[in-house]
């Protein structure tokens, strides 16, 4: 009973001291009910469990048809509704953020946050240009400028920025102007560095950006079915709706799921061609000869798989084989971005970033998972599949004078003589 009682002491004492070091936290109003008056007349009947099932059911079918539809109109559409995604992103963060700095009526109080968000998106994007429509920026010529000094001025539109900031500077008020200099800046590195990966996975090729989306979505839609009909043990404190029954099941369908989506995926050029600019159509063409990547294979089993199945080989494309490590992370890592989500709503009491999406949440809500797993697939990208980037090398060789042009020529030549390559063609011609 003492061990108990102390136990207990222990757990109040805990609480308390939380509860004091949390005082400080602004009291955020809870978000309305924006859930459509249609449904809430066909679902009135319902328990509040089955109605947020059904609520939440029905707005995930409009989201994936949405999803449908812009993968219809492109890659170029794609990267426009990222940059809208990561612009929404940002504001309900810097919202919860600006609730305090509001609070005291302090000049110019977004204004930093969104020049700051203009001054990275602007350098991401032109990094994104130069790197993957070079013929482009050197046909045209204020984009060859641009592209020139598109470091210098990237920096020098931020120390606009860090100025505008100094010379904002209130007495009296100036821990809490750097607290929000801060906050912009955690923000900036959370959503938009990872939201511009996004796109050098899209560039890459279509497929690099669906599966692991898709996979996430999956693991999102099956782990909550598994935790809502069999779920029985919590997972984590942090999301005590988890379970254990949730997260498993989650992963086997996940897995599953990912294994099919590539393979029929893989099959299309148009999902696994890299994006490029046209310079004969003067457009952007998903058009090329698929790599061995998305070429069929034969794989053996291994002997326990055969005496199950009776087949001694299966026959797949080797993005496959990569899709189940995508699959894999989106299931077991992927989450990990929803508790660390879960964990800050807590941290500024409140339920979701915002009520955007009935029974959903804000955007912020639908994407803490997608950030983390679009740096692992450009990592995985990076550290499996792709080599030197030859656009990016061209652009280097012609920035070099004309003798270092020349002198790199005649040892490319040498190079491929050396190697049988060159006289090869020349007597092919």
């Amino acid at each position: 009973k003492g061990s108990e009682s102390e136990v207990r002491t222990d757990g109040e004492a805990a609480s308390d001291s939380e509860t004091k070091q949390d005082s400080g936290v602004p009291e955020i109003p809870p978000t309305a009910d924006d859930t459509p008056e249609v449904l809430n007349k066909a679902l009135s009947g319902l328990s509040s469990r089955w109605r947020n099932w059904w609520v939440r059911g029905i707005l995930t079918l409009a989201m994936i048809s949405f999803f449908f539809l812009i993968i219809y109109l492109g890659p170029i559409v794609l990267m426009m509704i990222v940059l809208c995604v990561q612009i929404k992103c940002f504001h309900e963060i810097i919202m919860i953020g600006y609730s305090v700095y509001h609070s005291y009526h302090l000049p110019f109080a977004a204004l930093p946050c969104r020049y700051f968000l203009l001054c990275v998106n602007y350098f991401f994007y032109g990094e994104t240009v130069t790197d993957y429509f070079f013929t482009l920026v050197q046909r045209e010529e204020p984009l060859r400028i641009l592209s020139k000094y598109h470091r210098f001025i990237s920096f020098a539109m931020y120390l606009t920025g860090f100025c505008m900031f100094v010379l904002s500077l209130v007495k009296k008020h100036y821990r809490l102007q750097f607290y929000m200099f801060g906050w912009t800046h955690v923000t900036l590195l959370i959503v938009v560095t990872q939201s511009h990966l996004i796109i050098h996975n899209l560039f890459e090729g279509m497929i690099w950006f669906i599966v692991p989306i898709s996979c996430v979505i999956c693991n999102d839609i099956m782990a909550y079915m598994s935790g809502f009909f069999f779920g029985r043990t919590p997972l984590i404190k942090l999301s005590p709706k988890k379970t254990w029954e949730g997260f498993i099941g989650g992963f086997f369908a996940t897995v599953v799921f990912g294994l099919l989506l590539s393979y029929v995926m893989a099959g299309y050029r148009y999902f696994v061609c890299p994006v490029e600019f046209n310079n004969d159509s003067n457009r952007f063409t998903v058009d090329c000869e698929p790599s061995d990547l998305f070429q069929l294979h034969n794989y053996g089993l291994p002997a326990v798989l055969q005496s199950l199945t009776g087949w001694k080989t299966v026959r797949m494309y080797p993005f496959q084989i990569h899709s189940i490590a995508l699959s894999a992370f989106a299931s077991l890592m992927g989450p990990f971005g929803g508790f660390f989500a879960s964990g800050f709503k807590r941290a500024f009491k409140i339920k979701d970033f915002a009520n955007t999406i009935p029974g959903h949440g804000g955007i912020m809500d639908r994407f803490d998972c997608q950030y983390l797993m679009a740096t692992f697939v450009n990592v995985y990208i990076a550290s499996f599949i792709r080599g030197p980037n030859p656009s990016r090398v061209m652009q280097q060789l012609l920035a070099l004078r004309l003798d270092q042009q020349l002198h790199i020529f005649n040892s490319l030549k040498a190079h491929l003589v050396d190697k049988g390559l060159l006289s090869a063609i020349e007597e092919a011609a």
